[in-house]
């Protein structure tokens, strides 16, 4: 037996209870054989917001650092308040070692020493950054005097300029074998051109093997740095910094030897035409033989900025070789940034 409530409400009856579910809008027909773009079609979306992939953006500060050239107030005004500072320095010190000569005289004979052996290692640091600029001046000149040589033929210049290279890797025993092979074959070359090729490739062309080596080194480094530290303005300071270090060891291989202020002249130098060139931007172009066409863009931001930055360094280190070799290449082929980085970076990236 059924009860009905006869105070219960009755049923609504509602048609449309039974077709309700998701409703398919269509702003409008897409015209026949045209693609549907899906999902699996969009674009990516590029990382870092509107910017294009890497650019390399440390070393090209770290060049353009090192290529600013103060200006003429701004050399004065270091170069006085280095003598002023100098001055009330050595003022101070000569009171100070003085009063205490009158007081304590045991004492301030002691301390009077070690000022003394101060001012004389200070003394030697200073002849020895002479010697390093002397040996950097030397070696400009016999790069002058060989480009001369060549422009004008002259054999007898030739020869001098030969001989010169010779007497500067003198006490060198890696090119003893060189300089030797050198004295065998000089009396069958009579022109400018076979003189200065016979030293270039008996002489120069392992040490170019050895500093192709230390750039291939820093080109690691710098990439390695760039990808793996995160902070602001690390890689900066490593990238200047491992750059200073490979210009001053390209300088030790042709002889050079640079000291402290002959790396940063050497330094300035490089960056200084490479910014004068251009030369301190890179992309898919120099590195597509590399890690193949297009994909630098696809890198993640921080290890395609060390890829970027380590082509950069090569590039570097490539004119470094340049400004720091006795004599220009001439028989030999001058070493590519590119060839040094797909060295510098062999086994990160492999092409099918």
């Amino acid at each position: 037996m059924v009860f009905e409530d006869d105070n219960a409400a009755p049923p609504v009856h509602r048609p449309d209870a039974r077709v309700q579910g998701p409703v398919l809008i269509e702003l409008e027909d897409a015209p026949e054989g045209a693609d549907r773009v899906g999902p699996d079609r969009a674009p990516p979306v590029p990382d870092g917001g509107g910017d294009v992939g890497p650019k390399g953006r440390a070393m090209q500060m770290a060049a353009t650092l090192a290529a600013r050239k103060p200006s003429k107030l701004g050399r004065w005004f270091w170069a006085l308040t280095a003598a002023l500072l100098s001055t009330l320095l050595s003022l101070a010190a000569w009171s100070y070692v003085t009063g205490l000569i009158a007081s304590v005289p045991l004492l301030g004979y002691l301390v009077a020493a070690l000022l003394t052996a101060f001012l004389a290692v200070l003394g030697a640091i200073a002849l020895r950054e002479l010697a390093a600029f002397g040996r950097l001046g030397r070696i400009d000149d016999l790069r002058r005097a060989g480009d001369a040589a060549l422009v004008s033929q002259d054999t007898k210049a030739a020869s001098v300029v030969a001989e010169k290279i010779i007497a500067l890797y003198a006490r060198r025993p890696d090119t003893e074998w060189g300089r030797a092979r050198f004295a065998e074959r000089r009396g069958d070359v009579f022109d400018a051109s076979a003189i200065l090729g016979l030293a270039e490739h008996e002489v120069l062309v392992p040490l170019d093997a050895q500093a192709v080596r230390e750039v291939e080194a820093a080109a690691r480094q710098v990439a390695t740095v760039t990808a793996l530290v995160p902070l602001a303005l690390a890689d900066v300071v490593a990238a200047l910094t491992v750059n200073i270090r490979m210009i001053r060891r390209i300088a030790e291989v042709y002889g050079g030897r640079s000291g402290t202020f002959g790396s940063w002249r050497l330094m300035r130098a490089v960056m200084t035409h490479l910014v004068a060139t251009g030369a301190v931007a890179v992309g898919d172009d120099m590195l597509e033989p590399i890690i193949g066409g297009g994909i630098l863009g696809k890198l993640s931001r921080r290890f395609g900025e060390g890829v970027v930055n380590g082509a950069l360094t090569a590039r570097v280190g490539a004119a470094a070789m340049e400004v720091c070799r006795p004599l220009p290449f001439t028989v030999t082929k001058r070493p590519s940034a590119a060839s040094i980085v797909r060295r510098a970076l062999a086994g990160l990236f492999s092409k099918d």
